[in-house]
């Protein structure tokens, strides 16, 4: 029933859907969702929860393991991933729906969700710069942006029936962002003719 309710919502926003859209959608009388759930509120706040809590056991897991800068980015995209193939319609409505959600009391925990992440990601990107590991030109922020939005966009064209895997994807887009998409050629780079 909730992963039903997290479809709905993700396609067509919290504000629009409704108890009843929820319920014909699995195939129940809106007043046997009333039976679980008080409110539609009470069905986002399980969703939402369980993908937060969900997402940062595995990333304290990460931290846990103490590796080095790299291994750590390369360790929370890979989860980020993973938790996109378990979630995908959670991060969806996160996305769209965090910034107007975080300001109700009953949802409070995605602001602080939010800032934790930023310090983790920051953190560890202030490392390895710290540690020659990353460039010492890397602006920060701009990194943490790119990475951050680049990873959790991937949710609006994942299926978990698709081509590859979470990891398959975590790996090319590591290899991406960390090695680069073009061939080294030794000296700079010339434009091909067309």
């Amino acid at each position: 029933m909730l992963g039903v309710a997290a479809e709905v919502f993700a396609a067509h926003g919290y504000n629009a859907t409704t108890v009843r859209r929820i319920a014909d959608e699995a195939g129940l009388l809106a007043g046997s969702l009333y039976y679980h759930f008080d409110s539609k509120e009470s069905m986002l706040d399980e969703i939402l929860s369980a993908f937060i809590n969900e997402l940062w056991a595995g990333y304290d897991a990460v931290l846990a393991a103490g590796l080095g800068p790299r291994e750590t980015v390369e360790a929370l995209v890979t989860e980020s991933f993973r938790e996109i193939d378990r979630h995908r319609a959670a991060v969806a409505i996160y996305q769209k729906e965090s910034g107007q959600l975080a300001g109700r009391p009953r949802f409070g925990y995605l602001d602080d969700s939010r800032r934790r992440f930023e310090q983790l990601w920051v953190g560890t990107l202030e490392r390895g710069v710290a540690d020659g590991v990353f460039r010492a030109d890397l602006d920060i922020r701009l990194a943490y942006r790119f990475l951050r939005d680049t990873v959790w966009v991937a949710a609006s064209w994942y299926r978990p029936d698709g081509p590859h895997g979470p990891e398959e994807i975590a790996r090319q887009f590591l290899s991406m962002v960390l090695d680069g998409i073009a061939v080294s050629t030794g000296g700079t780079s010339q434009p091909r003719p067309r």
